[in-house]
């Protein structure tokens, strides 16, 4: 039997963090630096927003977030979740995005997302 590396309260919260808090994160953790687009206009979907990012080693990512959607315009991929979002812009694999998301989880003060009752 495989081994696994997190519980499924740890993988249920980290996939349900709100992309902004993933974002926050990788601010707060120094790899990365981001911006909302203020003055762009969604086309389809009004709760589309554009971001900027940046990376300390000069990367820069242009991304389309809905919600848990993500779409990276320059590369022209996209996914769904801060998982997927966290492996995409550091090029980190599935274990090394979820113990980074999920470093910190329980200390007070956190702020975990709501789960849909």
């Amino acid at each position: 039997m495989a081994r696994r590396s997190f519980d499924d309260e740890t993988l249920a919260w980290v996939r349900e963090m709100p992309l902004s808090q993933v974002l926050d994160k990788l601010r707060d953790d120094g790899q990365l630096f981001w911006r909302r687009d203020l003055d762009f206009v969604p086309e389809n979907d009004q709760r589309t927003v554009r971001l900027f990012l940046s990376s300390p080693s000069g990367f820069a990512w242009e991304v389309l977030v809905t919600g848990l959607k993500w779409f990276d315009v320059r590369a022209g991929k996209g996914g769904g979740g801060g998982i997927d979002l966290v492996m995409h812009l550091l090029g980190i694999d599935f274990v090394k995005a979820v113990k980074l998301l999920s470093a910190g989880a329980g200390v007070a003060g956190q702020r975990r997302p709501v789960r849909p009752q």
